[in-house]
């Protein structure tokens, strides 16, 4: 009998933003994989859960992931948690649940606690329809990625470390422009949790005066849309003027 990997969400800051579900899951595993097995450590302790511990980040997954496949082929319930959040979104996780599923295993995502839901919710813009970013590239690629946001008209999410927040809002202004709104989630569900609304020239003037700490969720307004037929209008008048060149020759 095949085992079954589960996906489970952890606390992004309050320990209690945990489901009931995911605490059974935990204590019924017979292996948790952990991005940090410290991190980890204290949410398990913290719900008294005793269940074997093992290591699976960014630096280890693409050699991992087969070794921890074949103990879910074996008859284990394996449980794959990151330091926070829904492991995948930006952390470790896809490569195991991929090879999983190739082999017909069952892959159970548990709902839960994620970072940029709340921060979006929470901005006061559009969040009916919106594109999730994450980390964008920190170097090669990262300009490319920007410009090809330019014109998204839907809400977007990204991730940052508070020590590129300043810049990154810096390459907002010049990309997007100063004045498309934005909003800086800052420390969710833990004790110094912070929004900061306004235009992203305003966000910028606030992070430079106050150095930001913690984990960072930045949502930007879409691009504005254009006016309805504005489209139609522009190909009618490029026709037009191709004929009368036309007419000229």
């Amino acid at each position: 009998m095949k085992g079954t990997l589960y996906i489970v969400p952890t606390p992004v800051g309050n320990l209690e933003d945990i489901t009931l579900r995911a605490l059974k899951v935990l204590k019924e595993a017979d292996l948790i994989l952990a991005e940090d097995t410290r991190t980890s450590s204290i949410l398990l302790q913290h719900y008294d859960i005793h269940v074997p511990l093992a290591s699976h980040h960014k630096f280890n997954e693409h050699g991992t992931a087969e070794k921890f496949k074949e103990a879910v082929l074996a008859g284990k319930n394996v449980a794959l948690v990151s330091d926070a959040g829904t492991p995948g979104i930006s952390d470790p996780g896809f490569f195991l649940a991929r090879s999983c599923a190739a082999e017909g295993i069952e892959v159970v995502t548990l709902p839960g606690a994620t970072a940029c839901i709340p921060a979006l919710v929470s901005s006061g813009l559009p969040c009916d329809r919106f594109c999730f970013e994450g980390f964008l590239p920190q170097k090669k690629g990262r300009q490319t990625a920007l410009e090809g946001l330019r014109d998204e008209q839907r809400t977007m999410v990204f991730y940052e470390s508070p020590y590129r927040l300043v810049k990154t809002l810096q390459q907002f202004c010049e990309v997007f422009g100063p004045e498309r709104q934005c909003s800086v989630a800052r420390e969710i569900s833990k004790i110094h949790e912070e929004h900061v609304r306004g235009s992203i020239a305003e966000v910028l003037e606030h992070f430079t005066a106050a150095e930001p700490r913690g984990e960072i969720v930045i949502v930007v307004a879409g691009a504005p849309q254009r006016p309805r037929g504005e489209h139609v209008n522009k190909f009618r008048k490029e026709e037009r003027d191709g004929g009368e060149e036309q007419d000229k020759e």
